[in-house]
């Protein structure tokens, strides 16, 4: 089943996206909490004059995610947390540990937009991918350590 994107969707697409979806997922999820609809041939017409129209709009978003991920991309976050005797972390460190260290620094990030691709349950370096756009996104390393008592 083709949809259209109404709004960005983790792990499947962004807004304006034409994506393939199986069809209980568009039906049932999808459509009926209004973050897609069926790409029809008149929605299809309707989405590209709509971004033929907002060309200019677009780029100047895509500009301010290229300036956002200037600003993080000299960023190195230190992240402080419980460790037990061995070095394993009690839970484990997410996007909203991340998320709050890069707000003491001053960037506002939604913890949505951040993506750690390895489950962080060990003190070490690691790296974190926060997407800003479709097209921009910056890698931010981040070293957890131990808590001290």
């Amino acid at each position: 089943m083709e949809i259209i994107l109404k709004e960005d969707v983790l792990n499947l697409g962004y807004k304006n996206d034409i994506v393939t979806v199986k069809s209980g997922y568009g039906r049932n999820y999808l459509i009926p909490t209004g973050k897609a609809v069926i790409a029809s041939p008149a929605a299809k017409k309707m989405l590209a004059e709509e971004l033929k129209q907002r060309a200019h709009k677009l780029e100047k978003i895509k500009k301010d995610a290229e300036a956002v991920a200037e600003s993080l991309k000299d960023v190195s976050l230190t992240i402080a947390t419980k460790v037990s005797s061995t070095g394993a972390i009690y839970g484990s460190v997410g996007n909203i540990q991340i998320a709050d260290e890069l707000a003491k620094l001053g960037h506002n990030i939604d913890r949505k937009i951040i993506v750690v691709k390895d489950s962080v349950k060990e003190v070490g370096q690691y790296k974190a991918i926060v997407k800003l756009h479709k097209e921009v996104s910056v890698e931010i390393p981040f070293e957890v350590v131990a808590e001290e008592a």
